[in-house]
């Protein structure tokens, strides 16, 4: 077993507009613009242990996510924590931003949804951490 790894550094998200991505992602996970370049720029949460963002400007844009084979649902790639998942949910949907279904258990309370970036990138929030979060 390798212990050479200790935890995320950075998750890489396409982009075709860097500066409206920019204002995206600082008005709505409230990140901060560490470093911007041309055509990328960092952001961070200012958070210890927590992944900064790389977003990089290119013209051959795939959007993140992919399909579950198994149920034909489409899957986020990036979950973000939030502990006011309801809350966040009709925020989201009063800023006009697209959002899908929101799955929460009934017997505990914790779930997510699903939401676009304006690239189309498909990002999710959740009220679940795991041990050692």
């Amino acid at each position: 077993m390798s212990n050479f790894i200790s935890h995320i550094a950075t998750v890489e998200i396409p982009v075709t507009n860097l500066n409206k991505s920019i204002e995206f992602y600082i008005d709505i996970l409230g990140v901060e613009v560490e470093f911007k370049g041309d055509k990328a720029a960092m952001l961070t949460f200012s958070a210890k242990g927590v992944p900064t963002l790389y977003l990089v400007e290119t013209e051959e844009h795939k959007s993140i996510s992919f399909i579950n084979t198994n149920n034909g649902i489409e899957h986020s790639v990036i979950d973000f924590y939030t502990p006011n998942l309801n809350e966040f949910y009709n925020w989201l949907i009063d800023k006009e931003i697209e959002v899908g279904t929101l799955n929460v258990n009934n017997e505990n309370g914790l779930g997510g949804f699903g939401f676009k970036d304006p690239d189309g990138n498909l990002l999710s929030a959740c009220n679940i951490l795991q041990q050692n979060q």
